[in-house]
């Protein structure tokens, strides 16, 4: 009995690392995982591992902050960071960010609905944004608990789309043994790699998952339910990136043992269609699906993050269906352009990849202070792992820049 309480209890507390997971699988990881498996096999495999490791702490880290405080990090931000003008443009870079991401999942929502109903791209992103407002007026209307009930069933979707062709491709062992060894080949491919880790390291969710910890569980001063709420949040944590890496991967995965090779796979549609070539129309329509879903999904859980940094930092909270309108712009005249869409994917993700910094070194050091956290506050090793992620995270973007703008 004792056993079936404390799972219960358990279960009820799941669900914020599972919406902030979310963000580790919209059309952007898509894109990239994709292309990355058609463009260069098994090669990749260990920036997909290594991101959903780091992810995990990353998360952690923001979910502790959001329910030992009872603020978010966009909140704590904005009241250290006196000097207004620094605060703002502060709050610039993570907007830019914040619209990265918009671009990325209206614009994979517009493609899933071509694919399924061969609806123009601008009409797909109206509609996509439409069905978003919707999603967020639950937020707003009928509170957290259900606004995770409805994620979490989209992220269910997500999970059988993107995974479902695995089992009809299975990957090469021996390849998938030799991805795990990092390791590039050419500047494209460290440009994939800092767009993997944009997508799978998202600054959004970083900022996001210490408001939903926030909203969810109101402040605590009982320092045995802060332990037990901890508690929860690692196994919270655990799942909810488990599914994100295992998703990510087998999109890698199916790529590069079903699409390598292939011409035009390193583009949404054109892997759309090699699927349907070769593993048939139910699994290309049940990966369309997946792509709809999450494109849903992760847009819904980033118009929440915005709304929350632009609260945070500039202390303006703007109602999140105005700000879902103002950030669908964007996205939508990039569809009216005719810009190619996977590469608008891919290019998001590298400018997201850039804005890790600027949201991971703040948190790894306020989760350090005792000031902050009091008895909660990190252990050393966890703080050098922190910082270990950031610098690496840094320094693949330098290497990027090099590569990219020597023509290397």
């Amino acid at each position: 009995m004792t056993t079936t309480v404390a799972s219960t209890r358990l279960l009820w507390l799941l669900g914020p690392a599972l919406v902030a997971g979310v963000a580790y699988l919209d059309p952007g990881n898509v894109a990239s995982n994709m292309t990355a498996g058609a463009r260069y096999g098994y090669l990749l495999v260990w920036v997909v591992v290594a991101g959903n490791v780091m992810a995990w702490l990353i998360q952690y880290l923001s979910a502790k902050l959001g329910i030992v405080t009872g603020t978010s990090l966009p909140e704590i931000l904005g009241v250290r960071m006196r000097r207004p003008l620094a605060r703002r443009l502060y709050w610039v870079q993570a907007e830019l960010v914040a619209m990265a991401t918009d671009l990325a999942e209206i614009i994979g929502g517009a493609v899933a609905l071509n694919l399924l109903f061969g609806l123009p791209l601008l009409a797909g992103g109206v509609i996509t944004g439409v069905i978003s407002m919707i999603v967020l007026t639950v937020q707003t209307r009928r509170g957290p608990r259900t606004f995770e009930r409805v994620i979490v069933a989209l992220l269910l979707i997500i999970t059988v789309g993107f995974a479902a062709g695995v089992f009809f491709a299975p990957p090469d062992a021996g390849g998938v043994v030799s991805g795990l060894v990092p390791r590039f080949e050419g500047a494209n491919s460290v440009l994939l790699a800092a767009s993997i880790l944009g997508a799978t390291i998202m600054p959004h969710a970083i900022y996001a998952h210490s408001a939903l910890t926030r909203d969810r569980f109101p402040l605590v001063t009982d320092a045995a339910e802060t332990r037990r709420l901890l508690w929860a949040t690692k196994w919270d944590v655990t799942i909810a990136m488990a599914i994100a890496g295992t998703v990510n991967l087998s999109i890698l995965l199916l790529a590069a043992s079903a699409l390598q090779g292939v011409a035009g796979t390193d583009t949404l549609e054109g892997a759309h269609a090699a699927l349907e070539a070769t593993l048939g129309p139910v699994i290309a329509t049940v990966f369309a699906v997946g792509l709809l879903a999450s494109g849903l999904a992760s847009t819904s859980v980033g118009a929440y993050a915005g709304a929350e940094i632009m609260h945070g930092l500039l202390h303006v909270r703007v109602p999140l269906l105005v700000r879902r309108v103002v950030t669908l712009i964007p996205a939508l005249l990039i569809l009216g352009v005719g810009f190619d869409p996977t590469e608008a994917l891919v290019l998001s993700q590298v400018v997201l990849s850039f804005g890790i910094p600027f949201a991971l070194i703040p948190l790894v050091w306020l989760t350090r202070q005792r000031g902050v956290l009091g008895e909660h506050a990190n252990r050393w090793f966890t703080t050098l792992a922190g910082a270990i992620c950031a610098l690496l995270l840094v320094a693949l973007n330098v290497v990027l820049l090099v590569l990219v703008f020597t023509g290397a």
